[in-house]
């Protein structure tokens, strides 16, 4: 067999707790609205998630990918999140959810007086040689410290050769900062940052690319809403 042919072996395992997951009584109708334009099948085996690693999700929020990513890897992985956490703290009573574990309580996640962006402190994400560190149009959420902190932070957490995973709207590439965008953000400066902080640029994927979405709204208005273009780039810590 190829190379190709038993890593997509690989994979079924993993894609079979992926769709069990997507089909969980535990996810809303909010949510799986949701799955046809967020392909979370496709987007965590671009990803090369496997149902024995070691992964972090940062700033969970809702916890849309807590509810796919914690199952798949209850069983035979690891399961944590980070940063923002208090979206999920519910969840970890659930059943299927008891290994969920948060960390790095004492991170602190804040804006400063009369910032539109997030700061963030932290020494640490409190755990180690983690497999994959997933962030889910988070990036943008944060001033150039911020983001420079949080990718320090998943390099340091990473095995080498582990992968950070980050996903996020897409701006206009050098386009200034306008109230339309601020939830944007351009790919190049991202993948600028990312290596600065010792990653290497993998991969990305256009399955989240969407050609109806000018770049010119507001994510949360109506006309492009659940329908933006995202980035969705893979970096690796070197081995």
């Amino acid at each position: 067999a190829s190379a190709t042919s038993i890593a997509a072996d690989d994979f079924d395992a993993t894609a079979e707790k992926i769709k069990s997951a997507l089909k969980s009584e535990v996810r809303t109708e909010a949510e799986t609205d949701r799955d046809k334009n967020r392909k979370a099948l496709q987007t965590l085996e671009f990803f090369d998630l496997r149902d024995d690693m070691k992964i972090i999700e940062l700033i969970p929020g809702g916890g849309w990918y807590t509810k796919i990513l914690a199952p798949v890897v209850s069983e035979k992985g690891e399961y944590y999140a980070a940063l923002g956490t208090a979206g999920i703290k519910s969840l970890t009573g659930e059943v299927g959810f008891e290994k969920v574990k948060i960390v790095a309580e004492n991170a602190k996640l804040y804006r400063k007086e009369g910032d539109r962006f997030y700061s963030l402190e932290a020494d640490s994400l409190g755990v180690k040689d983690l497999d994959i560190v997933f962030t889910f149009r988070n990036y943008h959420n944060f001033g150039e410290e911020g983001r420079r902190n949080m990718n320090n932070l998943a390099f340091e957490a990473l095995k080498p050769g582990g992968v950070y995973a980050v996903v996020d709207h897409t701006a206009r590439h050098m386009e200034q900062q306008t109230p339309a965008n601020r939830r944007r953000i351009d790919p190049v400066l991202a993948i600028k940052e990312i290596q600065a902080a010792g990653f290497e640029f993998v991969d990305y994927t256009d399955l989240h690319y969407r050609a109806d979405d000018e770049l010119r709204y507001e994510v949360g208005v109506k006309s492009v809403s659940g329908n933006t273009d995202r980035w969705t780039i893979k970096f690796r810590k070197p081995n």
